[in-house]
């Protein structure tokens, strides 16, 4: 069974008038974390959308790059984006309802906010509203604001990213506990523990652009220690 059948049974509930935020509440307790995520994902993205007014073909592509997904299940993602964009619900009942599905599970968090950011700047442009909805959803997440920082500095290009942001370390810090958060980081980063907090295997593309920017951040910091 593919992911975007599981989905649709998922949401066949809304055929009895339920929102999508009703869902949310419904996911808590599924053993579906894949479901859950990628509903989260696109249902925020279609928020997102709203946010600044509008929705390109780059942001359609974008979700086939996050989801790879086939031909024959764009009509399901279609119909979790379209339910989103026109539910009445706001974008901060979403956010507290996909919070309270995820509890503490930060990582998991993480995972979907680089998912939005990642569709956030498909169109090579980061909208002030985008911003601004994005802070706001990683408050309600209760991510805290050097998580925010170091995701805004790897994927807006507007300056080189800090690598001491990316790897969420003190500039402070000495080189060996630099070391234990990239390792750490790795580690988080492999697909079967990305795939055990939730991220469907048709995401796991997040992955690669993360090891791209810990990879090239813990080589800049190594060099500026002369290691």
């Amino acid at each position: 069974m593919s992911l975007w059948t599981r989905i649709s049974e998922a949401l066949s509930a809304l055929a009895s008038g339920e929102g999508l935020s009703a869902v949310f509440d419904r996911l808590r307790t599924s053993p579906e974390r894949s479901v859950a995520f990628t509903i989260a994902v696109i249902a925020l993205s279609a928020k997102m959308a709203k946010a600044d007014g509008q929705v390109t073909r780059d942001e359609v592509t974008a979700f086939r790059d996050v989801f790879q997904i086939a031909r024959e299940d764009e009509s399901g993602a279609a119909r979790v984006f379209n339910l989103a964009r026109q539910d009445v619900a706001g974008f901060e009942e979403y956010a507290r309802r996909i919070k309270a599905m995820f509890g503490d599970d930060l990582a998991a968090l993480q995972d979907l906010m680089e998912g939005l950011f990642h569709i956030a700047m498909a169109d090579g442009t980061y909208h002030p509203a985008e911003d601004a909805f994005l802070e706001r959803v990683a408050t309600i997440f209760e991510l805290d604001a050097r998580t925010f920082q170091g995701m805004r500095c790897r994927f807006v290009p507007d300056a080189k990213p800090d690598p001491y942001s990316v790897l969420g370390a003190s500039p402070d810090a000495d080189l060996a506990e630099v070391q234990r958060l990239y390792r750490a980081a790795v580690r988080a980063n492999h697909p079967d523990r990305m795939i055990a907090r939730g991220v469907p295997a048709e995401a796991i593309k997040l992955a690669e652009k993360r090891m791209i920017d810990l990879n090239r951040a813990w080589e800049d910091i190594q060099q500026a220690h002369g290691a």
